[in-house]
């Protein structure tokens, strides 16, 4: 049995800070880790624009109510749920991911929580741990199982050197570039296609 890891945003849902960005017209929210590689850099800048605009979580998990899945997402999650163990390794938060979760099926998720005050004050952010998706595709390898893995962003690369096989899924154009190591593909057909090829090469009995 092997076990499938997948990256959230981008990859089975949309952007969620990209959303709120353009709900709120705070465009400086639009930066995500496709674009800055340092996750603690990124979320200091972001909870710094959420202070200087007054923007609360209810205000952010308003707009996330309002998202679907990306177009075919469940579709293809079903389908490898059917006849794989799937986690979903993310750097969102627990706060933010719930409604999509319903969405999708509720897999099972691991990433983050927020640090919010009575008003809703978003204030600082706990990491589960240091390089959480790496170390979670080493964990289940502990286990003895083989791991593939697919993600879009730089905060992904660390998790698709760890597994056994690692693909991008709709990266942008700078981090396939920068990491043309790992095989890539815009299309949910074409992924599972890859997972299926490694799942034969890592086992062909």
């Amino acid at each position: 049995m092997h076990v499938v890891c997948l990256d959230l945003e981008g990859v089975l849902i949309p952007e969620i800070w990209i959303e709120v960005a353009d709900r709120t017209g705070i465009s400086d929210l639009r930066a995500t880790t496709r674009d800055v590689p340092d996750y603690d850099e990124l979320m200091r800048f972001r909870l710094d624009l959420l202070e200087k605009h007054d923007l609360r979580l209810p205000d952010i998990q308003s707009v996330i109510a309002t998202l679907s899945p990306l177009d075919g997402a469940k579709a293809f999650l079903d389908g490898l749920r059917d006849t794989r163990q799937v986690a979903i390794l993310s750097d969102t938060y627990y706060e933010f991911a719930h409604p999509m979760m319903v969405k999708l099926g509720m897999p099972s998720l691991y990433c983050h929580r927020l640090e919010v005050d009575a008003d809703g004050r978003v204030g600082g952010y706990r990491l589960r741990q240091v390089d959480p998706k790496r170390r979670a595709v080493e964990a289940f390898q502990s286990l003895c199982y083989p791991v593939l893995a697919a993600g879009d962003s730089y905060n992904d690369t660390s998790m698709l050197a760890a597994a056994d096989c690692g693909y991008l899924f709709r990266a942008p154009p700078n981090v396939i570039s920068e990491f043309p190591q790992f095989a890539h593909t815009d299309s949910y057909d074409s992924l599972r296609s890859m997972f299926d090829a490694a799942v034969t090469e890592l086992d062909p009995h």
